[in-house]
């Protein structure tokens, strides 16, 4: 950790923000992986420019350095989950898009997993303290999960959805019980 008053961002913003394709597109990226803003997306695109910059660097070196190298980075990249295979190549890296990111974020995998019923509402779970990874809680929705543990998130231990999780037939008892109690009422 730095210095907190020297801190600087994470991220570059696009070079021009104003064109009518990039805004349309960061729009639908916005509402099917439920950001809070703008600067997530942006995040994630810096993110993937590193690595695919990190992917070009390795093709300027001597065969041999390559090797290691490329080696090195196929397993950072394959552990984060952004590739299938550790058989990939420099191209699949040099392939890689913002939305392999976004789909590897804390809150797309509860959505995915169906601990939650709406991406939002995952956001939600996550920043009250009730989704944890191997019984240590996690309150970053954007926390990038690696590929092994994403097999061990699950309620936190003390949270209230560990004994019963949000379904739809929960939320549809409890509006018709509510129904009934204000027809009792009248």
């Amino acid at each position: 950790m730095g210095d907190p008053r020297k801190s600087r961002k994470k991220w570059e913003g696009p070079g021009l923000p104003w064109i009518r394709e990039s805004l349309s597109h960061e729009q639908e990226l916005l509402g099917r992986y439920g950001l809070r803003n703008k600067k997530e997306i942006w995040l994630a695109r810096t993110i993937v420019r590193r690595f695919r910059h990190m992917a070009r660097a390795l093709l300027a070196l001597p065969p041999a350095e390559r090797l290691v190298r490329e080696k090195q980075l196929i397993g950072k990249v394959y552990r984060m989950g952004l590739l299938n295979s550790q058989n990939a190549t420099v191209d699949d890296i040099l392939g890689l898009k913002e939305e392999d990111l976004l789909e590897r974020r804390l809150q797309t995998i509860v959505f995915k997993k169906g601990l939650a019923r709406t991406i939002y509402q995952a956001r939600q779970l996550i920043t009250h303290g009730h989704i944890a990874i191997g019984g240590k809680k996690i309150t970053s929705p954007g926390y990038i999960v690696p590929r092994d543990e994403e097999d061990s998130i699950d309620f936190y231990p003390t949270s209230i959805f560990k004994s019963r999780p949000p379904t739809m037939q929960q939320e549809k008892t409890q509006e018709q019980s509510k129904g009934e109690v204000n027809v009792e009422q009248a």
